[in-house]
């Protein structure tokens, strides 16, 4: 493999942190002895299952690549089709993608859900819908669009589609830049949606607080550019604040902490190579006006969904960032202290790729795998003694 000698230096410091974000942090962990921890397979025969949530009454909600959305009951037992989901393209990485309940969900029983949506010519686009789940959980309800990822274009790849919703109520929609040279650079341009993260309030309307809110050249959903492949994020338990996980190319991996109006690099600055082991734009890993990533990861980890754990009846997970891998073949779990890295646990390692990762009742923590014969595994940890 034809590593740049800085790709070889970042594997010997694998832990090292560039740290560009200022804003001040309450929340802290130390590092901690390892937790101890049972796993039992809740559910198993879904088809690349991608995106998992928890209903209010500790059942899951889970969609699958091919378009499905289905209700897994406590027990594990998998229920029926949920039906009137969207047409989906599920060539390559598409089809039905992520989902998130409303904040207000045990009231008005509304979810979003991200997609690829198919378009002419063998074009799509990540798109996104709110729906109202029946009162008997059968079907989706009053379906309407709330945001489409534009151009779109013809790719199969990066779709990003990751939701999340702030302590604000408003919503959070990561897009890719759809993977080819054609049309990658749209990262950087403020009049196209690809490779961006959005902000919107939860009807999709814009909010009046967003960093490009009236210009004539920018989009104003954009809340930050330069992004590759974001399939991470969360929001942070005390700051507020969103963090994201996206894709690198060869190496490069990146944990973010994105900030309104902020370029993050992509594809003119990296910290990998090209697939074909040529540089990534300038071939630097930092310029100016361009904010560094918080963390970065080389070989990568390929990751998927990621949630913040906070259960103080487990004391060595507690104040951790949980990753699903999927080049990784692991739950990667991170100790922080504010937004520095300290070290880092994989779970798991070896067993299966992961495609999302959520937190349960009791402090378990459920992870989605990525395969044809698709499985949610629970692990349950254990309490210390004493």
């Amino acid at each position: 493999m034809n590593f740049h000698s800085r790709d070889l230096e970042r594997v010997a410091l694998f832990a090292a942190t560039a740290i560009a974000a200022t804003t001040l942090f309450t929340f802290a962990a130390a590092a901690t002895p390892a937790q101890t921890f049972k796993v039992e397979t809740l559910a198993s025969g879904l088809e690349k299952p991608w995106g998992i949530e928890v209903l209010p009454d500790d059942r899951l909600i889970i969609t699958e690549q091919p378009g499905r959305l289905r209700i897994i009951e406590v027990d594990g037992t998998v229920g029926d089709e949920i039906a009137g989901t969207p047409t989906v393209d599920a060539r390559g990485q598409g089809g039905l993608l992520d989902i998130a309940l409303d904040p207000k969900f045990s009231e008005n029983r509304l979810l979003y859900l991200t997609f690829a949506e198919p378009g002419r010519n063998q074009t799509n686009g990540t798109t996104a819908i709110r729906a109202r789940l029946s009162n008997d959980d059968r079907q989706l309800e009053n379906v309407e669009v709330i945001f489409r990822q534009q151009p779109k274009v013809a790719s199969t790849k990066h779709y990003g589609s990751r939701l999340v919703f702030d302590h604000d109520g408003f919503m959070f929609i990561t897009t890719g830049e759809r993977s080819d040279r054609p049309f990658r650079g749209q990262s950087q341009e403020l009049g196209s949606l690809l490779g961006k993260v959005i902000r919107l309030k939860s009807d999709g309307t814009i909010p009046e607080d967003n960093p490009f809110p009236n210009a004539s050249n920018a989009r104003p959903e954009i809340w930050s550019y330069g992004h590759r492949n974001i399939q991470g994020a969360a929001i942070h338990p005390t700051s507020g604040q969103l963090w994201t996980i996206e894709h690198g190319p060869r190496g490069g991996d990146e944990l973010n902490i994105p900030q309104a109006g902020k370029n993050y690099g992509w594809p003119v600055v990296s910290h990998g190579v090209n697939y074909d082991g040529s540089d990534v734009g300038i071939g630097k890993e930092t310029a100016a006006g361009m904010v560094d990533p918080i963390h970065t990861w080389t070989p990568v980890i390929a990751p998927g969904g990621m949630a913040f754990y906070g259960n103080e009846q487990f004391p060595a997970w507690n104040g951790s960032l949980f990753i699903a891998g999927m080049r990784s073949k692991a739950l990667v779990r991170l100790t922080l202290d504010g937004p520095n890295v300290i070290s880092e646990e994989r779970l798991l390692e070896g067993s299966h790729r992961f495609n999302d990762v959520t937190l349960g009742a009791g402090g378990v923590v459920y992870a989605v795998t990525d395969s044809e014969d698709g499985k949610v595994l629970k692990l349950i940890p254990v309490k210390p003694a004493g």
